[in-house]
């Protein structure tokens, strides 16, 4: 499935609502990264984080698996996010990163990457979320909304408290994450999320792709 990527007027792309996948390849059933995302793909995704840690691969397995998803991702027209490592998104020409709280800050990121990549900022409280916004950053991560596994150093669940407060006052776009499966998705639904991340409960689906195009229908 060929998507049209929609860019904002400053050039950026624009960030989608729907599913936003990541990568997991410890979670997916024995199948790389590459088979993971083009599944995603074939379901119709419309962003695509790459997610991988030191030491459980090296940089030189990164970049060759970030280079190969980064051509899928341009012969589909999607956005291709890397997580944490903003030396490995300009080397692949990515669409952006994502980063979390302990990592390089924003603006030093901005001026590595220049002003027309997406720089996406994870955030688990109000005061991070509006600091978010004064550092320049093109979207925020809220979450974990509720317990999840999939990473080592997660803090804890923020609950669907801040994700209330998110909607009401955030400028930028956002998307929701931490433990959201298919059965408690329509509660994050219902409190105002328009772009959420499913991560084992997509990568390890026996049908990934008819499991993006079930859980990109329940978006709208």
């Amino acid at each position: 499935m060929v998507c049209n990527m929609k860019t904002q007027s400053n050039g950026k792309p624009a960030f989608p609502t729907g599913v936003y996948g990541i990568t997991a390849e410890k979670f997916s059933a024995g199948r790389t990264n590459l088979e993971v995302v083009q599944q995603m793909i074939a379901g119709g995704i419309r962003i695509i984080q790459y997610r991988e840690k030191r030491p459980y691969k090296s940089f030189a397995t990164m970049l060759t698996e970030c280079r190969a998803i980064r051509r899928l991702t341009r012969e589909a027209g999607i956005i291709f996010i890397v997580n944490d490592y903003p030396d490995l998104a300009r080397l692949v020409d990515a669409d952006g990163v994502h980063v979390g709280q302990d990592d390089f800050p924003v603006p030093d990121i901005r001026r590595l990457l220049g002003p027309d990549k997406l720089i996406g900022l994870s955030t688990h409280g109000p005061e991070q979320a509006q600091a978010a916004v004064l550092a320049g950053a093109d979207y925020i991560g809220v979450g974990p909304i509720f317990s999840t596994k999939t990473k080592d150093d997660v803090c804890a669940p923020v609950g669907l408290g801040y994700l209330d407060h998110v909607v009401r006052t955030s400028p930028l776009p956002f998307v929701v994450i931490g433990g959201i499966k298919e059965h408690n998705l329509g509660e994050v639904l219902a409190h105002g999320a328009k772009t959420v991340c499913l991560v084992t409960e997509i990568v390890g689906a026996a049908d990934i792709a008819a499991t993006v195009r079930r859980l990109q229908a329940a978006c709208i």
